[in-house]
């Protein structure tokens, strides 16, 4: 079995004993079928890797004792915050996973004018939990051991009236003039702005580019909302990223 990694938001330290949390535990015990002495990485989100051994695998706890303590060294020194159109189905959850991979910094969910999927309250919260899980899982199987932070869902109006400190505001447009390759390589961190199914309306592409978004085509064809984020991700990390 290779060492699979858990994420354990606790304070990790060489010669601790940790007790997993009730969803890692589950994954050690009932999926992977781990026993005590089998070795593992647990990460909290501090960059860090924590290597050590289950010395318990029972009904009620789940524990190891952590050996060692290296620094991950894998993030991207392009940072950039995801802002995505909330889209249906699975797409959300994969485009997050797969962003995850890709380097993405931060990720702020959008309902956006021509979203299907509608959220507030309690239930936005939930999807959000929902969705941080979905981040936290991506990190364990590619290897980060910072977690990028999923915000609560936001109208899109709010999140362009929001303070921002991007270096670059990218926004995908079909119909831009010009491709990522035009622009200038940025000094500080990016927003990568992407619509959902029916992408954005015109007045939200307008309202954005008066707020400094530069629209941008990858290539002449149309992608879907899940294949925009990615390619965009590959192709900034390509051009400025760790690619």
């Amino acid at each position: 079995m290779s060492n699979p990694r858990f994420f354990c938001p606790e304070k990790l330290a060489p010669g601790a004993t940790v007790r997993l949390p009730e969803r890692a535990a589950h994954h050690a015990q009932r999926v992977l079928r781990m026993q005590a002495g089998d070795t593992l990485t647990l990460f909290n989100g501090d960059g860090h890797n924590y290597s050590g051994e289950l010395i318990r695998v029972g009904k009620d706890e789940v524990s190891a004792k952590i050996a060692a303590q290296s620094a991950a060294q894998n993030e991207s020194p392009l940072r950039v915050t995801l802002a995505q159109a909330i889209s249906s189905g699975d797409r959300m959850d994969f485009t997050l996973q797969k962003a995850v991979e890709l380097g993405i910094d931060a990720i702020q969910p959008l309902a956006a004018e021509r979203s299907v999927v509608k959220l507030s309250g309690e239930r936005a919260e939930k999807r959000r939990e929902h969705w941080q899980n979905v981040v936290i899982s991506a990190c364990e199987q590619s290897g980060r051991a910072v977690v990028p932070a999923v915000a609560a869902p936001m109208p899109f109006s709010h999140w362009l009236g929001q303070p921002a400190d991007f270096a670059q505001k990218i926004m995908l447009s079909p119909s831009a003039e010009q491709n990522l390759h035009h622009l200038s390589q940025p000094t500080g961190p990016v927003c990568l702005l992407i619509g959902c199914e029916g992408g954005f309306s015109p007045q939200e592409m307008q309202a954005a580019a008066s707020c400094g978004y530069t629209p941008v085509r990858l290539g002449s064809r149309v992608l879907r909302t899940e294949s925009a984020a990615l390619a965009a991700l590959a192709a900034l990390q390509t051009l400025w990223g760790d690619f």
